[in-house]
């Protein structure tokens, strides 16, 4: 049986109850719990969960609030399956404040977990007992998918390619941000795409790695822009669903790299990719689809895909303005590339269907390929 929290969304709650039914049954929990008794991990668990909340608490009496909430939060959760020891915790990312607690109190009261997340490609879904993004169970060891794929044609193929057939870019929500025709890539010279993330996304605050914040991306591509060669520029986009406009650090950026870095903000993402050099990206899901391109990408921060032979990853700034020096030389591995979007499609992804109300399904076979592997990892 499977314990989790409402998703809030038609889409993610369809999905849950897919997964639920699929399982054999489950209880659908509104909100998480308070339980005033803590255990001896509490204090760090609830700081920690803290530390990483989406939505941070202004003031010192507003961040104790939050605290309190957060430590009561992972009390009941802990308490809720050690009572239900056979129940499997699942909710939505997981990975910040609130969720965060209700997950790991499920952890060390011995329960299994399923951690869901949008996927990177139309019609799959993420379920994963590890964690999502960054954090996901997926091994980082190339030869982990090339043993797999073997001399198998199916797996070493260009099967995968399927994945990204349904593929578009993200609509709008900004009047600013577009998604129009690639006319203004018409003569203009050689570039590597950078499309930004959103900057308080889990991805962000958690996985930025060196450079920290979207702003700090920027800061560091303003500086290595200096090493590249004459006539290449980096094109940079804003994320269409960003709430808040990059436009100030963006002119900095563009101000100190004297016209090497160029702002298109209109131009279809999926055109600025294929007509590049290749995509500087911190951990966007664009690098991976940057791979139905067959573009090279530069990775700066912690992504699941950043696995060498796979991407470029640069983990300081003397690393980047080296892979700028010479970007005709980025390059990748494409069989690795294979084996691992293979894996990706036949294994790691369970398929989904969507009604014409919005309502998501899931493989049943999946799930239960899946739970079996929560069940093990606990």
């Amino acid at each position: 049986m499977i314990a989790y929290l409402a998703g809030w969304t038609r889409k993610k709650d369809s999905l849950f109850a897919s997964v639920v039914q699929a399982a054999g049954g489950g209880v659908r929990l509104q909100m998480i719990g308070l339980s005033l008794r803590g255990f001896a991990e509490s204090a760090a668990r609830a700081q920690a969960a803290l530390a990483v909340a989406k939505r941070q608490p202004k003031g010192p009496v507003g961040r104790w609030l939050k605290y309190r909430l957060i430590w009561a939060q992972y009390n009941w959760a802990r308490r809720y399956f050690t009572r239900y020891p056979d129940r499997v915790a699942m909710c939505w990312n997981g990975l910040t404040g609130s969720r965060r607690a209700f997950m790991e109190g499920a952890r060390d009261a011995g329960a299994a977990r399923l951690f869901a997340e949008l996927a990177p490609f139309p019609g799959r879904a993420t379920l994963d007992p590890v964690g999502v993004n960054a954090l996901n169970g997926l091994p980082r060891d190339p030869a982990f998918y090339l043993d797999w794929a073997g001399d198998d044609p199916a797996r070493t193929g260009d099967g995968w390619r399927a994945l990204g057939a349904g593929l578009t870019a993200r609509a709008s929500r900004r009047a600013d941000v577009g998604q129009g025709d690639g006319a203004a890539l018409t003569g203009a010279g050689p570039f590597l795409f950078c499309p930004l993330q959103v900057p308080n996304d889990s991805q962000i605050t958690l996985f930025a790695g060196w450079v920290q914040s979207v702003e700090g991306m920027l800061a560091a591509l303003a500086e290595a822009a200096e090493a590249l060669p004459d006539g290449w520029h980096i094109r940079i986009k804003e994320h269409p669903s960003a709430r808040t406009s990059m436009a100030q650090a963006l002119d900095g950026a563009v101000a100190r790299a004297g016209g090497r870095l160029v702002v298109d903000n209109q131009t279809d993402t999926f055109a600025q990719v294929a007509a590049s050099g290749g995509v500087i990206t911190i951990n966007s899901s664009v690098g991976l689809q940057a791979f139905f391109h067959d573009r090279p990408v530069i990775t700066l921060g912690q992504a699941f895909f950043a696995i060498p032979g796979l991407v470029n990853r640069a983990d300081g700034p003397e690393a980047l303005a080296g892979l700028l020096a010479a970007p005709e030389n980025l390059g990748y591995r494409p069989e690795w590339r294979a084996a691992f979007m293979n894996y990706l499609d036949q294994v790691y992804y369970p398929k989904t269907q969507t009604d014409a109300d919005g309502r998501v399904s899931i493989d049943p076979k999946a799930v239960l390929r899946i739970l079996d592997q929560a069940k093990a990892a606990k």
